[in-house]
């Protein structure tokens, strides 16, 4: 037992020891960047025939090329909340991947409220992390099938119509207590979007709620025109639009500019625009290019 918990100390020493941010110029020197994208998160980040795909994806390999590098990537499954998930690719590593970091990391929310946020002791919990470069604005959206459910109004309109959502998210908990827990029992639940799409297709639910980007996504691979958009407001609900960028290690701010300027060129010039609707995505600007 005693050799097991030094070989455990061990292991965490070197996993830790290994966890070292390269800097612009060794990133340049080396010829790579290294990017933490979302496992199996499609439309943004996934896998296709052994290939990776997604809109995350290729920005990252646009940003790369615009600094004349090779893109590397780090697969990232995500932890139970984000602050893990910046520990664990950008400032000290995961003891399993022997402390490897990502230089960059993408779909991270550009927050000042998030990224100014305090643990118990009044530290900044995110102080070693650098957020910036907002590439999306983000929201909440139900789609429904127009041969079960005529019309969405409101979300008064789905009283009787099931509604299926990915288990623990917030669409999750917001249709099972919104107005007293009024649709909390029409509420279904499953383990990722694309299941609660397939329910809907399969006649289970007569409408879905997820990130509406990955709805746009799911809408597109349907092909099916009886699949339409609610354009309903969601009441009490809280922040409904937010914006999606970059993170970095805090002593990388030169590569935070780089990638910035690099960017501000794919928004301005419409490339990054088209490239949401390659995949059937609609692309909202962020405030601050609008």
């Amino acid at each position: 037992m005693r050799r097991l918990i030094l070989l455990c100390g061990l292991l965490l020493c070197l996993g830790t020891a290994q966890a070292q941010v390269r800097d612009f110029d060794r990133i340049t020197e080396l010829g790579t960047l290294r990017v933490a994208l979302y496992q199996n998160f499609p439309p943004y980040s996934y896998e296709q025939d052994g290939q990776p795909r997604g809109i995350d994806y290729e920005l990252a390999k646009a940003l790369a090329d615009g600094l004349g590098l090779k893109l590397e990537l780090m697969w990232a499954p995500p932890g139970e909340k984000l602050d893990d998930d910046l520990r664990d690719y950008i400032w000290r590593g995961r003891v399993t991947a022997q402390g490897q970091l990502a230089d960059l990391m993408l779909r991270v929310p550009y927050d000042r409220d998030y990224a100014q946020m305090r643990n118990d002791l009044g530290e900044l919990v995110n102080e070693r992390v650098v957020m910036f470069g907002p590439y999306q604005r983000e929201r909440w959206q139900l789609a429904f099938d127009r041969r079960r459910l005529p019309e969405v109004p409101s979300i008064v309109a789905l009283r009787q119509h099931p509604v299926g959502v990915e288990v623990e998210s917030v669409p999750s908990f917001y249709l099972s207590s919104v107005q007293g827990g009024m649709l909390s029992q029409e509420t279904r639940h499953y383990p990722t979007p694309q299941l609660a799409f397939a329910a809907m297709q399969g006649g289970e639910v007569d409408a879905v709620m997820a990130l509406r980007g990955e709805v746009d996504w799911l809408l597109h691979e349907a092909n099916d025109p009886q699949l339409a958009l609610a354009e309903n407001a969601y009441p009490d609900m809280g922040r409904q639009i937010w914006e999606i960028g970059m993170a970095v290690h805090e002593t990388n701010r030169q590569l935070a500019y780089a990638l910035e300027e690099q960017l501000e060129n794919l928004i301005l010039d419409g490339s990054l625009e088209r490239l949401y609707v390659r995949y059937g995505l609609r692309f909202e600007k962020p405030e601050q290019y609008q």
